[in-house]
């Protein structure tokens, strides 16, 4: 029974079926008596089954599922996802491109019947706040109920999805996936940002077949903001609660492993909070921006759930983001602990289950296992939580206006160049500082350790469009705003001494750079001009209670600006800028070169 009258979405619908040929078609209402029953569906699947789902222990883990993916499908493609645009050029030099015309011909005769014998879930979606100005409706059709379950978690789904789009409108996100046969060779997740399209294809995969995450929230989103005048960025979004009962807003960018969740889910220290300080989480991943009502940018988080790394998420790296997992929540690729039907993985405590079933689905010895080399769970293991379980979520997250944005933070994993936090001296010096977000390889990536990897505004793999363009968009948003722009800073907390030990705490003592960095936007505390931006004062970054670990000496390193490192900076940006971006058909403003000057004539007074 189709939940909507939209001449458009039932038409789409009607093809998708024509082609891919289901058994049968349910649409999903978002009830709980629908949801229970595709649960208890799922969970009766036999055992090898690929696609069964298991119930956990039900008194400790009330309502939370278990499921494994094939070990060919853990993780993301990049090599196999396209932006499909009617030029090269638009696609631009960070993203894989075919003509669309050619990339249909290549998957429709996959998508042919591929759901012959099997169930079309059509599914509905929100991203952001049921009736939010800021919201987007997106429709996927599916073969999978654990994408339902997923998307149920991630996503406002169901019926109630519908009342933003009404009956005649075409602005929805088509999205069409199948797990196919689960066949890395014939596996592809493919935008076409000028028909609101995404097709995903031969993965059982979180990242690759809920269309509603990176592929519509990010590379989808980006391409529409472009067009509509509003921002898709790769950015948690905190709330700081100051003793005076306001709250500040700050959305932040990073790479991956830079304590991106951590910093969403901060936990201020113990003086902070006696003080009365406390930190709300609005989004831990994906922010949408738009300029509001008071010409101020309002941002929302565009989901409903947190779809996590569980390696390393233990009671001390990060309690919140543990406590999220608690009920409700679908693991995937962690290992079981059979003794009493839960859950485990590396660095959730320091006693593996002895009798555990590792993520590909062996029975084992946790730790004979461990000491043989072996990972109990997948290193890139997730959990997917819905946000209402987090301790620490904002009491804002479903106002549909959004939260007004004071900073924007950038930030990457660099031993020595970067200071722990700068200032930029305005907007386009902010965008270029986003453009030369960078991170050095750490020992858990494959290859050699120390090497720059470039990620602009951590958005490399997630634009939809030119990255020049892009740019560029954020130039404009710049003077749109113009004086109620949010400031822009750039952290770093993985600064090093000779020995290679980190020299700032971090976790949640970088409750001390927010504290900054809210003054600065208050305009309370001054700053020192410096060649590459303005930075702390000596004595202005609190280290109450950290004295004996942050000692002037060691704040004089962390906020140093070396001129021969920063030097060689701006000759890897030119670099950059030229050879990676512009020789490869990325148009870069203009004004982002006149930044590169500027900072280069600043180094040499």
């Amino acid at each position: 029974m189709a939940l909507t009258n939209n001449k458009n979405v039932l038409a789409w619908v009607d093809e998708m079926v024509a082609l891919t040929k289901p058994d049968k078609v349910v649409w999903i209402d978002g009830s709980k008596e629908q949801l229970d029953a595709l649960t208890a569906e799922v969970t009766a699947f036999p055992d090898g089954d690929p696609n069964k789902m298991y119930e956990l222990n039900q008194d400790k883990l009330p309502g939370c599922l278990y499921h494994r993916t094939l070990p060919n499908d853990v993780a993301r493609v990049e090599d196999r996802t396209f932006i499909c645009t009617s030029t090269k050029e638009a696609a631009g030099p960070t993203n894989n491109w075919m003509a669309p015309d050619e990339m249909k011909a290549m998957l429709t005769p996959l998508y042919d019947g591929v759901m012959k014998g099997r169930t079309m879930y059509v599914i509905p979606y929100s991203m952001g706040p049921i009736g939010s100005p800021l919201a987007k409706v997106g429709v996927e059709l599916t073969d999978s109920i654990y994408v339902v379950l997923n998307m149920n978690i991630m996503t406002r789904m169901g019926a109630a999805a519908f009342e933003n789009l009404g009956d005649t409108s075409d602005d929805f996100v088509r999205g069409l996936h199948s797990k196919a046969d689960v066949d890395p060779e014939k596996r592809y997740i493919v935008h076409f940002p000028e028909e609101n399209t995404i097709w995903s294809i031969n993965s059982a995969y979180g990242g690759n077949v809920l269309l509603g995450k990176k592929c519509f929230a990010l590379r989808i989103a980006s391409f529409q903001g472009k067009n509509e005048g509003w921002m898709a960025e790769h950015m948690l979004i905190l709330g700081v609660q100051k003793p005076n009962g306001e709250t500040k807003y700050i959305t932040a960018a990073f790479p991956s492993a830079c304590g991106k969740t951590n910093l969403a889910m901060l936990i201020p220290p113990e003086g902070y909070q006696k003080d009365g300080y406390k930190v709300f989480t609005v989004g831990d991943d994906i922010a949408w921006m738009k300029p509001g009502k008071d010409g101020r940018l309002y941002a929302i988080n565009p989901e409903n759930g947190f779809f996590g790394v569980a390696p390393g998420t233990n009671e001390k790296s990060n309690p919140n983001a543990l406590a999220c997992t608690r009920k409700n929540t679908i693991f995937t690729n962690v290992a079981l602990n059979n003794e009493d039907n839960t859950v485990w993985w590396e660095k959730l405590d320091k006693n593996p289950p002895v009798d555990a079933t590792e993520w590909k689905g062996a029975k084992v010895n946790g730790p004979e296992f461990i000491a043989e080399g072996g990972n109990l769970a997948h290193p890139n293991s997730r959990f997917t939580a819905p946000a209402e379980n987090c301790p620490c979520i904002s009491p804002e997250f479903n106002n549909p206006e959004g939260v007004p944005i004071d900073a924007i933070i950038f930030g990457g994993r660099r031993a020595s160049t970067t200071p722990l936090v700068y200032q930029s001296f305005d907007w386009t010096h902010g965008t270029y500082i986003g453009s030369a977000v960078s991170s050095e390889t750490t020992a858990a990536a494959t290859g050699a350790v120390g090497v720059l990897r470039h990620d602009p505004m951590a958005m490399k793999p997630f634009i939809g469009y030119n990255v020049g363009d892009y740019w560029a968009h954020w130039l404009e948003m710049g003077e749109k705003l113009g004086d109620k722009a949010p400031k822009i800073f750039n952290v770093n907390w993985f600064k090093q001494d000779e020995e290679g030990n980190f020299i700032w705490p971090g976790f949640g003592d970088n409750m001390r750079v927010l504290d900054w960095i809210i003054k600065r936007c208050e305009g309370t505390v001054d700053a020192e001009e410096t060649a590459i931006g303005y930075l702390p004062k000596k004595g202005d970054i609190n280290v109450e209670g950290i004295e004996d670990e942050v000692t002037p000496e060691i704040m004089d390193k962390l906020l140093a600006v070396d001129k021969d490192l920063w030097t060689k900076e701006i000759a890897e940006m030119r670099r950059y800028y030229n050879d990676d971006i512009a020789a490869k058909g990325g148009k870069i403003p203009a004004a982002l070169y006149a930044e590169l000057d500027k900072i280069e004539a600043n180094l040499n007074k």
